[in-house]
């Protein structure tokens, strides 16, 4: 009776893993063509997550992400400023930029692993695909267990309303409208482990 108890209990053991950003060792990036020969690069500063697995087990992560349109960095304050205004952020009246992750793909040859989900700049909200290539595992010196993910995707900013544009002489346009993600990505475990109710009643298990 005992072992049959034992492996009762075990079956309603869920460990459930939570990870947080570690933002002193992330990035979140992007760039998008600039005169249709070169790039831009940016950053945003402040984002969190939360981000919860079964176990370590990366296939099963949820993510809720939010990032502050307010702490976008090009390394120009105009040209920041323009991005936070009307024609781009409008970060009075849209301060968050929010992803919800919804499907996880299998692993590719090289590696990386297609995962989907929702993301809403601006008020509005349309899913997309990204890649994700998992890093590893490791310890910090404190003992911390962390994880590590490169993220990249492209999505076209006019979907998210961030239309801003002006043509030139030579033909096409200032910016291009792909926005190219490139994300390096620390996380950091706190694991929480919740034992839920044995499925039979303890006077049944000594029944049998």
């Amino acid at each position: 009776m005992s072992t049959l108890f034992t492996d009762l209990t075990m079956m309603n053991m869920s460990t459930e893993t939570t990870w947080s950003i570690d933002q002193s060792h992330s990035e979140i990036a992007f760039k998008v063509k600039h005169l249709m020969i070169t790039h831009i690069k940016g950053t945003f500063g402040k984002f969190d997550a939360d981000i919860i697995t079964e176990g370590s087990d990366f296939t099963t992560v949820t993510i809720d992400l939010s990032i502050d349109a307010n702490s976008i960095s090009t390394g120009d304050i105009k040209r920041d400023e323009h991005l936070k205004g009307e024609e781009f952020f409008d970060v009075k009246k849209f301060r968050q930029i929010g992803f919800k992750s919804s499907k996880i793909g299998k692993e590719d040859e090289s590696g990386s692993r297609e995962f989907w989900g929702e993301l809403t700049m601006k008020g509005i909200t349309k899913a997309v695909k990204l890649s994700a290539m998992f890093g590893g595992f490791a310890k910090d010196p404190s003992g911390i267990e962390k994880a590590g993910f490169t993220v990249k995707g492209t999505v076209k900013r006019s979907d998210w309303g961030l239309n801003w544009n002006s043509a030139l002489e030579t033909g096409g346009f200032i910016l291009g409208d792909d926005v190219v993600i490139a994300c390096e990505i620390e996380l950091s475990n706190n694991t929480v482990i919740k034992v839920r109710k044995p499925l039979l009643e303890s006077s049944v298990l000594e029944e049998l």
